[in-house]
């Protein structure tokens, strides 16, 4: 049997996040494809962490600077090894390459952490975002060398994989362009949805230790809800998501149909008693788990050109983007009271999961080339010189450091 080992920034929280769906598709994906998975992680687990071994998943927690790990590898050897972002390819990537050099190493960004960073300080300074100031940052530097030391990587997003190829001229043998991993919308399903008139409300949701998600709520708070609760005085905001800091917290304010609700166990049922779903993000990077579930459940999303961003390739936009406060605000007290528009946004979004997002009409494809790579490696190796050459890099600097800290906790 085929092993697959995943080597884990965090342990996977799929009712907290998009990266720990992102993860738990992927897991699923090798599994069905007839892979022995393991998942292991130098994380402690949270409340929210992922039952893996429920999906069969075999799992372990790993050492940072330390051999163990080396042993591990050496009796598991894996056909294939994902790494989950950038930063644990940086750390564990050369362990593998020396000690499982016949496994197909792949990358898996979530999104371009260097490309959310770089927005973010761009907002902060007030200053517009332009792609060659992303170029010449550090971690854009460490994020392409990565990508480089590695086989394949895997870019949600169709903006990222077009300016990687385009500005910095990236091999495209090197990219794999793999959205989210879903569930096609049965015909019937829009039928047993709650009906406009059943909806009411409004919705915002994400993680409170993800920078653009407390930023669009701040957004909404001073400056976006006041203009619709204006126009809307009995309609309320709810905000929901694990980790909110206490800031966010103290911003709930029931007079003003403002509510922080926190964590909640079932997300969907509560999408589909909402009428519009808010996502007024500001930077960020990737594909957005906010917008495709509010899809799934039938729900219409307001959103800005960042949110929506690599997400949608067709004329019809399954969400309207509006990139200022008042124009935010307007389009959601149009929706929120426009019946014929808010079905046929929701018919979109049902078209727009079945055409970008089918699950089986995406792994066919990736494991045909996961396949075909894992046949022509050396050869796929060979032609990518500059990963070589980073990697002996690496080896000959972050090998011999990690090795320093070895011997200095021994």
């Amino acid at each position: 049997m085929k092993k697959a080992l995943c080597i884990g920034y965090v342990w996977p929280e799929p009712k907290t996040t998009a990266a720990g769906q992102r993860m738990l598709q992927l897991l699923e994906a090798f599994i069905h494809e007839g892979y022995q998975v393991t998942f292991v992680t130098t994380a402690s687990k949270t409340p929210y962490s992922d039952d893996l071994s429920s999906l069969g998943v075999q799992t372990a927690t790993i050492s940072l600077n330390h051999e163990s790990f080396d042993v591990f590898i050496q009796d598991l050897q894996p056909h294939a090894v994902v790494f989950d972002r950038f930063m644990v390819e940086e750390q564990f990537g050369w362990r593998v390459a020396e000690n499982a050099p016949r496994a197909l190493r792949i990358l898996n960004t979530e999104d371009l952490h260097s490309l959310r960073k770089t927005r973010q300080l761009a907002h902060q300074k007030g200053e517009g975002f332009i792609l060659e100031t992303w170029m010449q940052q550090e971690m854009t530097k460490r994020e392409m060398a990565s990508i480089y030391r590695s086989d394949l990587t895997l870019l949600v997003s169709s903006y990222e994989m077009k300016i990687l190829q385009t500005k910095l001229i990236i091999p495209p043998d090197l990219l794999y362009h793999l959205p989210f991993l879903l569930d096609t919308i049965d015909e019937g399903s829009p039928a047993t949805w709650p009906s406009f008139k059943n909806r009411k409300d409004f919705i915002c949701f994400g993680n409170g230790r993800h920078a653009p998600n407390i930023d669009a709520i701040a957004y909404l708070k001073k400056d976006i809800w006041p203009l619709i609760r204006q126009q809307l005085p009995e309609a309320k905001l709810c905000i929901f998501g694990a980790y909110l800091p206490q800031q966010v917290q103290e911003w709930h304010q029931p007079k003003a149909g403002f509510y922080v609700q926190g964590w909640v166990n079932d997300l969907d049922h509560e999408l589909q008693g909402t009428r519009v779903n808010l996502a007024p993000l500001r930077f960020g990077a990737g594909i957005k788990g906010k917008l495709t579930q509010a899809l799934q459940n039938g729900t219409p999303t307001i959103t800005t050109s960042i949110g929506a961003e690599g997400m949608f390739t067709g004329e019809d936009l399954p969400v309207v983007v509006r990139n200022d406060a008042k124009s935010v605000a307007q389009a959601a007290i149009a929706l929120y009271q426009d019946e014929n528009e808010w079905y046929r946004m929701q018919s979109e979004g049902v078209n727009a999961i079945n055409m970008e997002y089918d699950k089986k009409a995406l792994l066919t494809p990736f494991f045909a080339k996961v396949n075909t790579l894992y046949q022509i490696l050396r050869e796929h190796r060979t032609a990518n010189f500059i990963g070589s050459m980073l990697q002996h890099q690496t080896m000959a600097s972050t090998k011999y450091m990690a090795k320093w800290i070895e011997e200095k906790n021994r």
